[in-house]
C-alpha cells in the first residue's frame, strides 16, 4: 500500500518535496491555497504528480498518512489546525530529505543574521577543496529536489527556524548556530522563547560524532546551553577571548584550533568586510576545518569569495556617492550590522512591511551615522516617529526610484547611500530580491 504524502505549498521547498516524494514510490499530492508559478506546474506536470491550486481539498488532504507543511505556512493557519487536530504527522520538507539522502552528509547553518552568507562561504570553501557538495535549503534548490535531482556528497544547508520547527530525525554532522535576535516573533505567538526553541533544534539529534559550532559572544545563546542535554562536540567562536577548541579572533589574527589542525590568518586577507563578517568567516572555516579541509584551501577560499547579491553588494559609484544593496536585511538587527560597517556619512533606505520592529537597536548608530532617513513603504510611521527627533531629513516615497532619486538628492561626494530596509518587503515588492534588483536598476537610471 503506498503511502499517502500531501505536500501543503507549491513553492520551491513543497514542490522539491513532491519531486522526492514521487521518487521514493509515495502517493503524493500538492495542494496550495494560492496560484502556483508556471514553472512549478510544469516541474509537476512532466512528473505526472497530481495538485490543486487556489484552494484546498479538505477531504482529501485530511485522509493523509503525512503531510509535508512549506515553511511559509504558520501554524495559525485554517488548514494545518484541522490536520493537527486529526493527528496526522507534519514534517518538514528539509526532514522529508534527510530520510532519503541515503549515505551523504549535512553542514547546516541557521541564525537570525548571516546565514545566507556563512552558507555560501561554506560551500565556496567546499567546492575550493574539490568536494562533491551542493548549496541547499533557503538558498538555491530546495533540499529534497537536490537528494532527487542531483544526489551529492556533502550538502551545504541554510536552514531557517520555520524548516526546523518540523523536523523529527533530520540531523547535521556539522551545525553552526550564528546568533539569534528578536525576528519572526509573529510565527510563535510573540514569545522570543519559542524562537529560541526553535533555533536549537538543529542540535537535538547530534550525536558524539558530530560537531556544534556557535557564537560564544551571543548571550542568548550562552545562557541556553546550560539548559541542555548536548551530545554533540561544541566548538564555540567568539571576537572577545581565546577559546580553547573553535576559533577567535585576537588582534588583527583569526586562529581556529579543531583537533589537531591550527589555522592561522589575518583578518584583513578576509574577502567579507565588517566586524559580523569576521564572525562568519571564523564559523565558514571552523566547519570546514571540522571536515578535514586542509588549511591552505581555507585560506585560499576565504581571500576570493565574492559577497552575495542583495547582502552589502557594492552597485555603483555616482558623483562620488557609493550605492549599497543591502536588500536582504530584512529585520532590524541585519540593518544594525549594515551601519555597523558603515565608516562614511549615510542616506539610510528603511522600510516596508513591519514585523514588529524595535528601532531602538539602531538608534544609536543611527545618530553617529546617519544623516538622513528615506522611507520606502506604504507605511512610515513607525520610522519617522522613532527617528524624527534627532534625524535632520526623513522623506516618504513608494518605489526604489523615488527612494533612489530622494537619496541622490540630499547626498553629497563621499557620502553613502545604503539599502538596507530593517522591513520585509511585500508591501510593494515580490520579495527582497526584486526590491534589490529594484534598487539596482534604479541607481543604473541616475
Amino acid at each position: 500500500m503506498q503511502k499517502k504524502l500531501i505536500i501543503l505549498g507549491g513553492g520551491e521547498s513543497g514542490v522539491g518535496a513532491a519531486i522526492l516524494a514521487k521518487q521514493q514510490g509515495y502517493n503524493v499530492f500538492l495542494s496550495d491555497g494560492g496560484q502556483l508559478k508556471a514553472i512549478y506546474k510544469k516541474d509537476l506536470d512532466n512528473l505526472q504528480i497530481d495538485y490543486e491550486e487556489g484552494s484546498h481539498n479538505v477531504e482529501r488532504i485530511l485522509a493523509a498518512d503525512e503531510v509535508v507543511k512549506s515553511p511559509g505556512i504558520p501554524e495559525k493557519n485554517e488548514m494545518v489546525k484541522a490536520i493537527r487536530s486529526k493527528g496526522i504527522q507534519i514534517i518538514s520538507e528539509i526532514e522529508l530529505a534527510y530520510r532519503h539522502k541515503g549515505t551523504s552528509k549535512i553542514i547546516a547553518i541557521t541564525g537570525s543574521n548571516g546565514k545566507s552568507t556563512t552558507t555560501s562561504l561554506i560551500y565556496h570553501i567546499c567546492k575550493t577543496a574539490n568536494l562533491d557538495c551542493a548549496l541547499v535549503g533557503n538558498i538555491g534548490y530546495s533540499f529534497a529536489r537536490q537528494v532527487a535531482e542531483n544526489p551529492k556528497e556533502w550538502y551545504i544547508a541554510e536552514i531557517s527556524s520555520f524548516q526546523l520547527d518540523d523536523i523529527k530525525e533530520f540531523r547535521a554532522e556539522v551545525s553552526v548556530l550564528l546568533n539569534i535576535t528578536e525576528d519572526h516573533l509573529d510565527r510563535y505567538e510573540y514569545k522570543f522563547e519559542n524562537y529560541v526553541n526553535s533555533k536549537f533544534k538543529i542540535v537535538q539529534n547530534q550525536t558524539k560524532n558530530d560537531y556544534f559550532i556557535y557564537n560564544d559572544d551571543d548571550e542568548v545563546i550562552t545562557q541556553k546551553i546550560p539548559s541542555l542535554t548536548l551530545y554533540t562536540n561544541p566548538l564555540p567562536f567568539s571576537m572577545k577571548h581565546e577559546v580553547k577548541k573553535g576559533g577567535n579572533i585576537k588582534g588583527d589574527q583569526m586562529m581556529l584550533r579543531i583537533q589537531e589542525e591550527r589555522v592561522s590568518m589575518s583578518i584583513y586577507d578576509f574577502a567579507l568586510k565588517g566586524k559580523h563578517n569576521q564572525c562568519n568567516t571564523m564559523a565558514a572555516g571552523i566547519a570546514a576545518a571540522t571536515i578535514g579541509i586542509r588549511k591552505e584551501k581555507i585560506r585560499e577560499a576565504v581571500k576570493n569569495f565574492h559577497s552575495l547579491e542583495h547582502r552589502m553588494e557594492f552597485v555603483a559609484m555616482v558623483r562620488g556617492v557609493e550605492f549599497i544593496n543591502d536588500s536582504k536585511a530584512t529585520n532590524v538587527n541585519s540593518t544594525w550590522y549594515a551601519l555597523e560597517s558603515m565608516g562614511k556619512p549615510t542616506i539610510l533606505i528603511l522600510g516596508g512591511t513591519d514585523k514588529g520592529n524595535d528601532y531602538a537597536l539602531i538608534t544609536d548608530l543611527v545618530k553617529e551615522k546617519v544623516k538622513a532617513i528615506i522611507c520606502m513603504g506604504l507605511d512610515n510611521k513607525k520610522i519617522i516617529d522613532a527617528f524624527k527627533e534627532f534625524v535632520p531629513v526623513i522623506e516618504e516615497t513608494n518605489s526604489a526610484k523615488s527612494a533612489v532619486r530622494a537619496a541622490f538628492g540630499v547626498a553629497v561626494k563621499d557620502d553613502v547611500v545604503l539599502l538596507s530596509p530593517a522591513c520585509a518587503s511585500f508591501d510593494l515588492f515580490k520579495n527582497y530580491e526584486d526590491r534589490g534588483l529594484q534598487f539596482k536598476e534604479a541607481v543604473k537610471e541616475l
